[in-house]
């Protein structure tokens, strides 16, 4: 069971990740905005964080950066979702340091494959890739 935050504004959509990834048997953290997502990550210290682009505050290239220039979150795997469906948008989150890269609407079984994948030994784990 890994700890996993999940930053979305979309609260239904926010609820629907979790209950995918409960079911799926990890423990999940919730926020709906950027200030809150960061706080989740330094007092949580999570296994992985599930990030919408465009959340409040912050957004979600600002967020990745911030992550991956804090030595005490630089290693958590970051995986993007978004709307958004354009390669600069894949190549400006993968330059910051993006693990992955889901683009919404997402499909239950690809969300558990990829969190999965992303949360296996760095050895067994694929580059960002688009996935749909």
């Amino acid at each position: 069971m890994a700890k996993i935050v999940v930053i979305e504004d979309d609260v239904s959509f926010l609820e629907l990740l979790r209950v995918h990834l409960v079911s799926a048997g990890h423990e999940v953290l919730t926020a709906e905005d950027a200030a809150l997502g960061l706080r989740a990550v330094i007092t949580e210290s999570p296994d992985l964080i599930l990030l919408d682009l465009t959340v409040p505050y912050l957004d979600g290239f600002e967020m990745i950066k911030a992550l991956r220039n804090d030595p005490a979150t630089s290693r958590i795997p970051v995986v993007v979702l978004t709307g958004r469906r354009d390669d600069e948008t894949f190549a400006q989150a993968r330059k910051l340091g993006a693990s992955h890269f889901l683009t919404k609407p997402v499909e239950r079984d690809v969300l558990i494959e990829v969190i999965e994948t992303q949360l296996s030994p760095p050895k067994t784990r694929g580059k960002g890739k688009k996935r749909s």
